[in-house]
């Protein structure tokens, strides 16, 4: 089970949990990058769509910040019933995952593993405190703080087309109209430029 800091956690690179082979994990190893946290599972009706576009996202964004940690649970219909190297050598195997699994783990309930209480401390709204099932996928943010929280449902690769490319490269997308507006004004300021100078030398041609 993942084990608590004996201070109070800021972020989520504060933990330290357990591997799958039971040795301790330090978060703090990924500090600087942004994390998809999902809590998984291998007998899920959601497993194949979830692993087979994790490993896409992984292995596109992998060498520019990307992480993705993956925590086994068996809490929901009991769909992840296997040892941490059975769930290891599937995922290995099956899905060719290069991202790390870590040691089951509960994530609703009195044995909570500390980790997830500090991914559910959030006010989600709609999504209340408990996971819902399989796969719900939380996005920490380089500074360690969890920035989203997303439906088991919604497909991983849904996720980069606003959400995670911000995170990653700390893009303001509301600031898109105002650089679209900067882009254009540059590009009409070249463009007058250019029509004078034509114009101009119409005039020479002309005269």
């Amino acid at each position: 089970m993942a084990s608590q800091p004996t201070e109070i956690p800021k972020t989520f690179y504060d933990f330290t949990v357990k591997d799958a082979k039971g040795n301790d994990a330090d978060l703090s190893v990924y500090k600087g990058k942004v994390l998809l946290v999902i809590n998984v599972a291998s007998k899920c009706g959601l497993t194949n769509s979830n692993y087979t576009e994790l490993n896409e996202l992984y292995q596109k964004y992998k060498d520019q910040g990307l992480e993705i940690l993956a925590f086994p649970c068996n809490q929901f219909g009991a769909q992840e019933p296997g040892s941490n190297e059975e769930i290891e050598d599937f995922v290995c195997t099956r899905f060719k995952s290069e991202f790390p699994i870590f040691d089951k783990i509960e994530v609703n309930g009195d044995n909570t593993a500390p980790v997830y209480k500090f991914l559910k401390a959030g006010k989600w709204g709609f999504f209340g405190d408990d996971i819902q099932w399989n796969f719900t996928k939380f996005l920490v943010d380089k500074d360690g703080k969890v920035s989203d929280r997303y439906y088991p449902t919604t497909p991983p690769l849904s996720i980069e087309v606003k959400t995670l490319m911000s995170a990653l490269w700390n893009f303001d997308y509301a600031m898109l109209p105002l650089l679209l507006i900067v882009v254009d004004h540059r590009f009409i300021g070249r463009f007058v430029k250019f029509a004078n100078l034509l114009t101009l030398y119409d005039f020479c041609s002309v005269t």
